[in-house]
């Protein structure tokens, strides 16, 4: 399979009953810092995309492999988009951080308030948070 294919799951009604609303983006070009090979191939970011879009496909969450999120000084990385909800990035994963995020995904899909919530939240993408995007249609609370 080549990672730059999505994961809109293999059954449509499964991935709505798993994530709905979410799609999680894997950068596949990211590098790791401890790495003493900056060439070596496949990239960390690879492998992850790779592992992610598989699992994302067996278990009905929408992973999608990008070329590069930005976020070299924290890679690897990956972001959360919501539909009606706060989107999130996170950086400093491992390769096997798949299986943390299609938990992430869940705990995204299921908030009332449309924020992640902290308790169950795998501690990779507890560390590992870089920023949180309000949705577009926030508006912010005066005084």
């Amino acid at each position: 399979m080549d990672i730059t294919t999505t994961s809109p799951g293999l059954n449509e009604t499964r991935s709505r009953d798993t994530a709905p609303g979410i799609v999680v983006y894997v950068c596949r070009s990211c590098r790791s810092e401890a790495d003493p090979n900056p060439n070596a191939d496949p990239r960390p970011g690879a492998t992850l995309a790779q592992a992610a879009v598989t699992l994302g496909q067996a278990e009905g969450v929408d992973i999608r492999s990008v070329n590069c999120l930005a976020n070299c000084k924290r890679g690897l990385s990956a972001a959360m988009r919501s539909a009606d909800g706060w989107s999130y990035i996170f950086g400093s994963l491992s390769e096997d951080a798949a299986p943390d995020l299609l938990v992430g995904a869940r705990l995204l899909s299921s908030a009332p308030d449309g924020l992640m919530p902290w308790r169950g939240r795998p501690d990779i993408l507890k560390r590992g948070l870089v920023a949180r995007i309000p949705p577009l249609n926030f508006t912010e609370e005066t005084p």
